[in-house]
């Protein structure tokens, strides 16, 4: 025992870097995530203040329910919407596809599809911004350079190094000085900056996670409940619901 408790004393920066590691493993994706969206928020920054207003971090309540937004831009060419990953590896998936995977040499992850999850935040900005009519909303998905993107999509899927570009490319004025001002200000008003709020929210969203996980675990529909069926397609197999035309969930393979 006693020397056991030597080899403890006598190495305990090991014992010290072995728990630094696992704590890190633990925090990655969150540390990944903040690193991420502070990149993109530092390039939005540089954008002309008079024309692009900008907001991080928006949270909105929609019904009982929040939505976590990592960035907005209000502009007179409309609201871009993005959506912020940090992922390294293949990124495959197409516009239409509920999920995308993430492929790391032989290793294959699932990760709900980003186009799919802005369309969920638009919604829920057009939930709030009712007074305003016929707005142009324009999602944007961005990834770091760590990516490999083989994605097929009309929705913008671009790197953060072509964010600014991206933004610029539209130049069809769709709102007025006033209104760009007035949603602006509506939205910094409706965002919830408390702690507690925040934390109740990224709680709910693991759960969602966890609930959807299980159910394709389980060859289930996260949407409906219905069994997955495999089927053949055109670019390959796929699994389907099985309450198919009602739920139109699909499942790449």
């Amino acid at each position: 025992m006693n020397i056991i408790v030597e080899l403890v004393i006598k190495f305990w920066y090991l014992w010290f870097i072995l728990i630094v590691i696992s704590v890190l493993k633990i925090f990655k994706p969150k540390i990944n995530g903040y690193l991420g969206e502070k990149s993109v928020a530092r390039s939005l920054s540089k954008l002309n203040k008079e024309r692009y207003k900008v907001i991080n971090n928006l949270m909105l309540r929609v019904g009982d329910k929040t939505t976590q937004i990592d960035h907005v831009v209000i502009s007179n060419y409309g609201i871009f919407v993005i959506e912020t990953k940090n992922y390294s590896g293949w990124i495959v998936g197409n516009e239409f596809d509920d999920y995308w995977n993430q492929i790391i040499f032989k290793r294959k992850e699932r990760l709900y599809s980003p186009i799919k999850q802005n369309y969920g935040h638009i919604k829920a900005l057009k939930e709030n911004l009712q007074d305003f009519s016929n707005i142009n909303f324009i999602s944007i998905i961005v990834f770091t350079t760590k990516a490999d993107l083989k994605v097929n999509s009309k929705t913008d899927v671009v790197y953060t190094t072509k964010l600014k570009k991206t933004i610029k490319k539209y130049k069809n004025i769709t709102l007025n000085n006033v209104d760009k001002e007035e949603i602006y200000s509506q939205l910094v008003s409706l965002n919830i900056n408390n702690k507690e709020n925040r934390k109740a929210h990224v709680k709910l969203i693991n759960e969602e996670i966890n609930r959807r996980s299980n159910a394709l675990d389980k060859d289930r529909c996260p949407k409906c409940g219905g069994k997955l069926i495999l089927r053949k397609g055109k670019y390959g197999e796929f699994k389907g619901c099985s309450n198919f035309p009602k739920c139109r969930f699909t499942l790449k393979l």
